[in-house]
């Protein structure tokens, strides 16, 4: 356990994630963490119960850290979106994929380049990344955690996510999103623990040109792993 500072208890994991070495993870101690001094996160819609969950390891992440470690490395250009703590991000960087890590929480970029740096990585690709109206100032213009990080930019082959269904999203604005920033012909990934806003999701994919396939990921509880219910959503176009 680490007393961080300012505010906040962390602690230092080794994760094993199928197919690669383990990494050693930062993460917060536990989800009663919180410190948002000057509102940053507030300001971004992050309430005080939601602020400490991109600082901890979940099983869909997990999930697609195993999927990620699969994927031949290639030049393709992939980004990670609501990547947390990024495993993700971080399997495909150790690996030697052309990734770029995104989030909205103003403090997951300082815990990434920990987590670089605790597994003898080079700095990580970081972006600001945020959909919907509170991706937006007063004045339309992007919402920026800070002058270092911009927001995402440019075309990505593979975009990935997980748990990310997490709210309803009508207008959908998290497939305008991804749509933005996915090239012609590519592929997104999403982790999907079964929130229930699937379906929703489904159709505003299809309306900006992608194909969806359904893998469930059920699995029972053994040894030390709990069980899990949830499935991968692969959507592709071009």
């Amino acid at each position: 356990m680490h007393l961080s500072s300012p505010g906040y208890l962390t602690k230092q994991e080794r994760i094993a994630v199928l197919g690669v070495d383990d990494l050693l993870i930062r993460s917060l101690l536990d989800k009663n963490q919180f410190h948002d001094p000057l509102d940053e996160a507030l300001n971004l819609g992050i309430s005080s119960a939601t602020w400490p969950l991109f600082g901890l390891l979940w099983p869909s992440g997990q999930r697609m850290a195993e999927r990620i470690a699969k994927r031949p490395v290639t030049g393709e250009r992939i980004l990670e979106i609501g990547c947390g703590l990024g495993l993700s991000s971080l399997v495909a960087h150790r690996r030697g994929a052309n990734v770029t890590a995104s989030d909205c929480h103003p403090l997951t970029h300082a815990f990434l380049d920990e987590n670089t740096r605790l597994n003898g990585l080079p700095p990580m690709a970081y972006r600001h990344g945020l959909w919907g109206t509170a991706a937006l100032r007063e004045d339309g213009l992007p919402v920026l955690t800070s002058a270092q990080d911009d927001g995402v930019s440019g075309l990505f082959d593979l975009i990935v996510g997980s748990d990310i269904l997490y709210e309803r999203d009508d207008e959908g604005t998290l497939a305008s999103f991804i749509n933005a920033h996915a090239a012609g012909v590519s592929e997104i990934w999403v982790v999907d623990p079964n929130r229930g806003n699937r379906s929703a999701f489904h159709k505003h994919m299809a309306r900006v040109g992608f194909a969806m396939h359904e893998q469930v990921l059920d699995q029972p509880a053994h040894e030390d792993a709990l069980a899990y219910k949830g499935r991968m959503l692969t959507y592709t176009r071009g």
